[in-house]
């Protein structure tokens, strides 16, 4: 009889299994154990589906070789890669037995206790079940083995799962054929050791978040005419003609837009699109994937600047999940706009398909008509997704005939050292680029759904007349491609600021345009859309308030 840590110790990852079948009695008393668990609030939330058929495995093992196939290409170090093309990962044909292990987000509709900090505790729950079950395997004499390199939207589709149950991978059952020398397979053929004893530190000081420093977008004769008023009207302010610089260009331009004498901005409102990128796994990024999922989250409790801003300045505020890398429970104040999860990275294919690209335009052109459709002419950009720069550097790069080296920047902040080895992956990917030339082509190669589907919106934005605010760097590569679209979506434009991008300038002057402001922003979110909000407000206000020399009895020189 094992005991518990021989049990516990014993316990692993097993990809080489024997013919045996496994008895109904072993799967039974397994998932019994796995039911045993902890259940947040008692939801049982997890749910289990066995899968014996041959021809179902066969399909989950294709479905793992095409993403196994880009795992590979994860890697630059080709002795790494090669390394990584032999070790055996899976055993889903091999198997006797498939299991897939879920949780059932549907039970967030109701109100479930213990799910106020993180509606991730469902999952928590599930993991939870997961290693009640491989204990159990383990103590019979069975074991299981976890593939998780899966593509899990295609993954749900084939085994036909509702929209509401999320896997968390495919498990193969059976008897384990070796015990690996007692130690992790990856372990024992040298990719990585597990350190003997696990990181244990004591908190001893409260954390005092007030003592942490914070750091902190065909000209006719009736527009001809109307320019013209509006210049008049400008001009005859009580004012030297040009002394309220920019303000006079915007409320012209203001005016022209909504095709009147006297603008009014409605509803202003500024629309976040956060996704995540494959080319963020090659490390062009200070900080982990995890942050979009994180930031969004920080979204949509309202406490990120942007929040705070919009909030500032009474300006609406939407956050669209267009493709991160995870599945947010259904929140009210979230648009679902998912493509995948996340692009694939683009070093040595494209970062996502033709269709998926047509895709972006569609909904982020929806997105923007709900939108004017709420009665607002004053749309606004912002973008969240680690990675992204590398994304928008690549497209200005391609898109603008420009070297990668004029086009990329610190992005969240990397050091000098991550700046090269970026701006290396950079140029190693463009180089590897053997497609067409045509403009669709590239933006499904090196494209990323949130800037895609600002791209779309910016274009749906244009046709319903409405002003775009356009925010920093990677908005403005989103314009860009809006620009390389439809030109004329130029008169429409207003780019809030210039950032600390060394590339937004150049890009700025490419489109032949100027910032309100510049301030050495860098933090995206449509932050300088919303700063820059009050000046452009100022603009309408002097034009529709602001006395005449007539008016006021003022004499001119």
């Amino acid at each position: 009889m094992q005991t518990l840590d021989e049990i516990l110790k014993s316990r692993c990852d097993t990809r080489h299994f024997t013919n045996d079948e496994v008895p109904d009695s072993v799967i039974q008393k397994a998932l019994q154990a796995g039911h045993w668990a902890p259940s947040v609030g008692l939801t049982d939330a997890t749910k289990f589906y066995l899968v014996k058929k041959a021809e179902i495995k066969k399909a989950v093992k294709d479905l793992f070789l095409d993403f196994d196939k880009k795992a590979a290409n994860l890697t630059d170090n080709e002795a790494q890669k090669a390394q990584y093309q032999n070790l055996k990962l899976e055993a889903i044909e091999e198997a006797p037995l498939g299991l897939v292990i879920c949780y059932d987000r549907s039970v967030l509709n109701n109100f479930t206790i213990g799910t106020v900090g993180s509606n991730e505790s469902i999952k928590f729950s599930a993991v939870c079940a997961a290693q009640n079950i491989w204990l159990s395997l383990t103590e019979q004499g069975y074991s299981m083995g976890w593939v998780s390199i899966l593509n899990y939207y295609q993954f749900k589709k084939l085994l036909g799962l509702p929209e509401y149950i999320e896997p968390l991978g495919y498990f193969c059952v059976g008897k384990p054929a070796t015990n690996y020398d007692n130690q992790p397979m990856l372990q024992q053929l040298n990719w990585k050791h597990k350190s003997e004893s696990p990181f244990v530190e004591e908190i001893a000081i409260l954390y005092q978040e007030s003592e942490i420093e914070k750091d902190k977008e065909l000209i006719n004769d009736s527009l001809i005419s109307l320019s013209a008023d509006l210049q008049y009207k400008i001009d005859h302010k009580a004012k030297p003609i040009g002394a309220l610089g920019v303000l006079e260009k915007l409320a012209k331009q203001i005016g022209e837009v909504f095709q009147t004498l006297e603008p009014k901005i409605s509803q202003p409102h500024i629309v976040v699109f956060a996704a995540d990128h494959g080319i963020a796994q090659h490390g062009v990024s200070a900080y982990p994937q995890d942050v979009t999922r994180e930031m969004v989250t920080n979204f949509l409790e309202g406490g990120a600047a942007i929040n705070v801003f919009c909030k500032q300045n009474s300006i609406n505020l939407s956050i669209v999940d267009a493709g991160v890398n995870y599945d947010f429970p259904p929140n009210a104040k979230l648009i679902s706009a998912k493509i995948d999860k996340g692009t694939q990275s683009f070093i040595e294919g494209p970062a996502m398909s033709e269709m998926q690209m047509e895709l972006c335009f569609i909904k982020g052109g929806e997105i923007v008509k709900a939108i004017t459709k709420s009665g607002s002419n004053c749309i606004g950009f912002g973008e969240m997704g680690i990675g992204n720069t590398s994304t928008a550097s690549v497209l200005m790069s391609v898109l603008c005939g420009f070297p990668i080296e004029d086009c990329i920047g610190r992005g969240t902040g990397v050091d000098d050292e991550k700046l090269i080895q970026k701006q290396m992956i950079l140029e190693k990917a463009i180089a590897n680029y053997d497609s067409s030339a045509d403009l669709d082509s590239k933006l499904a190669y090196f494209g990323g759904f949130e800037i895609l589907q600002m791209a779309g919106g910016m274009l749906e934005a244009y046709k319903n007349n409405m002003l775009v605010l356009v925010d920093g760097f990677i908005c403005s590569v989103a314009f860009l491609v809006a620009s390389k679209k439809n030109p004329l979506i130029i008169k429409n434009a207003v780019f809030s600021h210039q950032s600390a991008e060394q590339a937004h300038k150049k890009l700025l002057d490419y489109l032949e345009v100027s910032a309100i402001l510049q301030l050495d922003l860098r933090l995206g979110e449509g932050t300088g859309c919303a700063v820059a909000f009050p000046i452009i407000e100022s603009a309408v206000a002097f034009l529709n308030e602001m006395a005449s020399f007539e008016s006021a009895g003022v004499s001119r020189k």
